[in-house]
């Protein structure tokens, strides 16, 4: 495989780390250059609207899977996060890279400072109060942590992280909610004030890892990803994405789950079903071993449903649903 690699992505910030740093492992591991084409999904042109209200995070993979699919590129490369549970026909997750750090991370304006390496989240709660001006657009957090901030108003934020960071610091919010993993791979590692445990808001599924996507009939373009994939952050999205699709949720549900190495070949995964206003909640956690990733996911879905979990989904999708317009 020698000629040139058209590399689907989207063009923001951190959508174009992500893809030059897949282009440059390729590249590392003695695979052909990676020509960067960038493509404008429904998600970048409906900018100013909630995810929520608009078809979730799905929105930014679309238009790119087409792609691949109309073999217009070669590859694409995602926040595994965005993608849906279930890959379009045809479709397959070729590699992933290592994980970030996979937390939500509060970001205070800067004249707030950083907070201490010390504070508590009692620490957090105290200097924002119980009301304060919340910016994310996540339905996951908010349920997760209308918990902690019953008095909270939450705002929706989308934009490149610094137009995000400069609307924090102007005003527009006490604070926002991020992904520390997106903060620390654009160089703002600093500006996390607080890295909430994930007792108090699990990540979302996938959250900290890129995934590379192929064409599933691309034998060859597999072998060559397999040797950038790592191993142990692909059993974890395997694991955290089978939960998903056990549950029947999609990426704008409020599903946490995280799933980590508890030794070599172990994985302990965690995972969260909250009620849109936080007032249901249940939680769950499994292990297994590693080589068993998807078991790990679906046997605890299984047990998230048994315990209720599923009346809280579905009071969710028609909570969306009807938001949206939609019969649920």
């Amino acid at each position: 495989m020698d000629q040139e690699l058209r590399l689907g992505t989207r063009g923001s910030q951190l959508a174009l780390w992500q893809a030059n740093t897949v282009a440059s492992r390729i590249a590392a591991a003695g695979g052909p250059p990676c020509r960067i084409v960038v493509i404008r999904t429904t998600g970048d042109r409906l900018h100013d609207a909630p995810l929520s209200e608009v078809g979730g995070k799905r929105l930014f993979v679309k238009e790119i899977e087409d792609a691949l699919l109309r073999n217009e590129i070669d590859l694409a490369v995602h926040s595994s996060k965005d993608m849906p549970a279930m890959l379009p026909d045809g479709l397959a997750i070729g590699a992933v890279l290592p994980r970030e750090d996979p937390a939500d991370a509060v970001v205070l304006p800067a004249r707030a400072g950083r907070g201490e390496a010390t504070a508590t989240i009692e620490d957090l709660v105290a200097q924002l109060g119980r009301s304060p001006s919340i910016g994310t657009g996540s339905v996951r957090r908010i349920a997760q942590l209308t918990r902690l901030f019953p008095g909270a108003a939450f705002q929706p934020i989308r934009g490149n992280l610094d137009t995000r960071l400069r609307k924090l610091d102007e005003g527009a919010h006490h604070a926002l909610v991020l992904a520390a993993a997106g903060l620390r791979r654009l160089g703002f590692a600093e500006r996390i004030s607080f890295a909430l445990p994930v007792e108090v808001c699990v990540p979302a599924p996938g959250q900290g890892i890129v995934a590379v996507e192929v064409r599933a009939a691309d034998t060859p373009m597999q072998r060559l990803l397999g040797t950038i994939n790592d191993e142990g952050s692909a059993s974890a999205l395997t694991a955290e994405r089978a939960l998903v699709q056990a549950l029947g949720g999609g990426c704008q549900t409020p599903v946490g789950a995280l799933a980590s190495p508890a030794d070599d070949e172990t994985l302990s995964l965690t995972a969260v079903v909250v009620a849109l206003d936080g007032s249901r909640a249940v939680r769950g956690q499994a292990r297994g071993p590693r080589a068993e990733a998807a078991d790990l996911g679906t046997r605890l879905g299984a047990q998230l449903i048994a315990d209720g979990a599923d009346e809280i989904l579905a009071d969710a999708r028609g909570a969306q649903g009807a938001v949206e317009g939609i019969q649920p």
